[in-house]
């Protein structure tokens, strides 16, 4: 498993996070506190305060370079 912050602070940066990691098998989770929700779900980010930076946890061992890349525009 590998940890990253990411910040998606608009609503567009939301829809194109979705579709970059849906193309993944992998398990992606974000956590924002106590909380933690499937990294896929559009609705599930909108429940979390997107004003800050949000851990990403995705859960791989392999392929993690084409994960880095597609997951560039996000880091912070």
């Amino acid at each position: 498993m590998k940890e990253v912050q990411i910040s998606l602070n608009s609503i567009d940066k939301v829809k194109s996070f979705v579709n970059d990691i849906t193309k993944f098998d992998y398990d992606f989770d974000l956590v924002s506190g106590r909380y933690v929700i499937d990294a896929k779900s559009i609705m599930g980010i909108f429940s979390l305060d997107l004003s800050k930076p949000i851990t990403l946890n995705i859960h791989t061992e392999t392929g993690m370079d084409d994960v880095m890349e597609t997951l560039k525009p996000y880091l912070v």
